[in-house]
């Protein structure tokens, strides 16, 4: 399936959620990641900061602050810098996206759990996102396991992935946790 005839598809999905449903949904997903071993075995792990159409990571993130160190990313320019989570030092950036404030710029090599973004996901952990290629760009020089959370009607029979596409590790959704099949 095209990127573009997904991405209204799963907008309307997501435009008849009530807030118990999102919110059940967001409690439904991150407490499988968090039982997920990558997530165990993380420290440093980058997030991002839901928007209000996303499944919120809000909660998990502060939940979780004190125990594990937190990155979110911040737009530079076409490109995402890595930033450490600090509740107080966020402003709202690009995209209308809360993002970190300061200096202290953490290499994505330092990152050992990418918590990814998605409009949708295909069973070979192919992803949409919203069209920029953030991601792609920053997940090609990752060697982190690369999770991408989303509410169960994200997950779409295929979706037709460009070259530079990179595809999760995981997906996990309210639902269910799936491995994404390897490429032949």
């Amino acid at each position: 399936m095209k990127k573009e005839e997904i991405r209204p598809r799963v907008k309307a999905w997501k435009a008849v959620l009530t807030d118990a449903e999102k919110a059940e949904a967001a409690r439904a997903a991150f407490a499988m990641l968090e039982r997920h071993a990558a997530f165990m075995m993380a420290e440093n792990i980058l997030m991002y900061h839901s928007l209000p159409d996303e499944i919120s990571t809000h909660d998990f993130i502060d939940r979780w602050a004190g125990r594990k160190r937190f990155y979110l990313p911040r737009v530079n320019g076409v490109n995402l810098d890595i930033l450490p989570y600090e509740r107080t030092s966020l402003h709202l950036g690009a995209f209308s996206i809360e993002e970190p404030d300061g200096d202290d710029l953490t290499d994505i090599s330092e990152i050992e759990l990418i918590v990814v973004p998605g409009v949708a996901y295909d069973p070979e952990g192919n992803r949409v996102g919203r069209g920029k290629g953030y991601y792609d760009r920053l997940l090609a020089g990752a060697r982190a396991t690369k999770i991408g959370i989303a509410y169960d009607f994200q997950v779409v029979d295929s979706i037709e992935a460009e070259p530079h596409d990179v595809r999760v590790d995981v997906v996990i959704t309210d639902r269910r946790i799936f491995t994404p099949r390897k490429r032949k």
